[in-house]
Formats: structure tokens, C-alpha cells, sequence
């Protein structure tokens, strides 16, 4: 493991860094597209674009988000850096579980799954295990239970570009 990525996992239970990741979500989002999905997160742990269908307005909407594979799904959770609120994106995937995946410059069609019981306890561990600080943003949210998707693909993989704004 890097310096730099063990760095960012030991502060990331930190509430400046949640803070500061907050901020910079937006940046993230345009540096993963100009860059088709092959920098996200600064190359700094395993992240991917995911394009969800806006549940009120239709349009694309991509975030970048920290992932572990699960075999050939994609597992990514809706930690929202421990806010009291679920992150609009899950409500999305609630609404719509057809999205889209970019990643290393593929664009990969995927459904949304939402773990539940010892499935979501299992999923949990494996990101738990990449990303320690998902522990501390789950005290955080308090009540809130974070949502666990997993990504399934559907289909196989383009290098279209990816041009949702999100």
C-alpha cells in the first residue's frame, strides 16, 4: 500500500476529511470524466463513476465513489461521509437500479441490488476492510442505516465517452 493511500486511510476518520471529501466531490466528478473514469479519487483507493437516472428530473447523475469487487459486481455504499441523510444518488438507485459504471475508461451497464440482511453484513466487511473510516461515518449518521448496493453488469463494456453532467 502507498504512503499516500495509507495516509488518507488513517485520516479519514477524521471530520475534517469528511468535511474537505465533501468539497471536493464535485472536482472528483470532473476530473473522473475528463479523464473517462481513469482518475477518480486520485488514483488514491479503488474508485469508479457511477451514472444513476435522477428520480425527479430523468437526467444523468454521476459520483464518484470509493468500490470493492464482490466477483464481478462492484459493491459501493452510501455513506454520504457520515451525514444524517442517505445520499440522493441511493434514492436514485431505489427508484431506478438500471445505471451505468465507468471505470479505467470502460463504461459498464450494471443493475443496483440493495443488500439486506447477512448479504449486507458480508458486503460491509469487504468495505470496511478497503475503507476503515466507513465504520466512524456509520456512528456518525446516527438512526441512519447505510445503504450497500451491488453493482451487477449487464452488459459488456464500451470506451464511449462519458458525458453526464451529474
Amino acid at each position: 500500500m502507498s504512503v499516500l493511500r495509507s495516509l488518507a486511510r488513517r485520516l479519514g476518520h477524521r471530520r475534517w476529511f469528511a468535511a474537505a471529501g465533501r468539497l471536493l466531490v464535485p472536482a472528483d466528478r470532473l476530473v473522473g470524466r475528463l479523464t473517462r473514469g481513469r482518475v477518480v479519487a486520485l488514483g488514491l483507493i479503488p474508485s469508479l463513476l457511477l451514472t444513476t437516472t435522477g428520480r425527479r428530473s430523468g437526467r444523468p447523475r454521476s459520483n464518484p465513489l470509493l468500490y470493492v469487487p464482490d466477483g464481478e459486481a462492484y459493491v459501493v455504499v452510501g455513506s454520504n461521509w457520515g451525514q444524517p441523510r442517505q445520499p440522493a444518488w441511493t434514492s436514485n438507485l431505489l427508484a431506478e437500479p438500471t445505471a451505468g459504471v465507468t471505470l479505467r475508461g470502460r463504461r459498464i451497464p450494471v443493475r443496483a441490488d440493495l443488500a439486506t440482511g447477512t448479504e449486507r453484513e458480508r458486503l460491509w466487511r469487504l468495505l470496511v476492510t478497503e475503507w476503515p473510516a466507513y465504520r466512524t461515518y456509520a456512528q456518525r449518521a446516527g438512526d441512519r442505516e447505510i445503504r450497500v448496493f451491488r453493482l451487477v453488469p449487464t452488459g459488456a463494456p464500451s470506451t464511449e465517452e462519458v458525458t453526464s453532467a451529474g
